[in-house]
């Protein structure tokens, strides 16, 4: 059971983004379609290797804090059309997605500059804490 309809547990899929993505042919108002997918990075950190993260939310929080950074896009680009994000909670492996944002325009500059302005307002202000975890066992949360 799904705590929000913006998060997935585990790794984001392929095919979940490829369904996605194939839903939008629809749009026929859209002229662009920019996508962003976040994937963990298997960073080195005081000589260990990143080998996952976990995350964790509180999804009622998270959906009231999705919605106002939709808004406010929605507000800002006059030609979006539509915008989707999907987040992981739990375990996500290096070199697996764990962020999915989907932007509809009209025109590429604003597909792209939504996006770009999505993604930072996710990193700023979603409520989704993250526990790396390292090849040596050891784990940390990051601030």
């Amino acid at each position: 059971m799904r705590t929000s309809k913006y998060l997935i547990e585990g790794p984001i899929p392929a095919a979940f983004v490829s369904k996605e993505l194939s839903g939008h042919h629809s749009k026929t108002s859209a002229g662009a379609h920019a996508c962003f997918l976040g994937q963990v990075r298997d960073d080195q950190v005081d000589g260990k290797r990143v080998t996952g993260i976990e995350y964790s939310a509180y999804g009622a929080m998270v959906d009231t804090v999705v919605q106002a950074i939709k808004d406010q896009l929605f507000k800002e680009f006059s030609d979006l059309i539509c915008l989707h994000i999907y987040h992981s909670t739990g375990l996500v492996q290096s070199g697996e997605i764990s962020l999915v944002v989907m932007v509809s325009s009209g025109h590429r500059k604003q597909s792209f500059a939504a996006l770009e302005k999505c993604v930072e307002l996710i990193k700023e202000k979603l409520p989704i804490w993250k526990k790396e975890f390292f090849s040596d066992g050891t784990s940390r949360w990051i601030q």
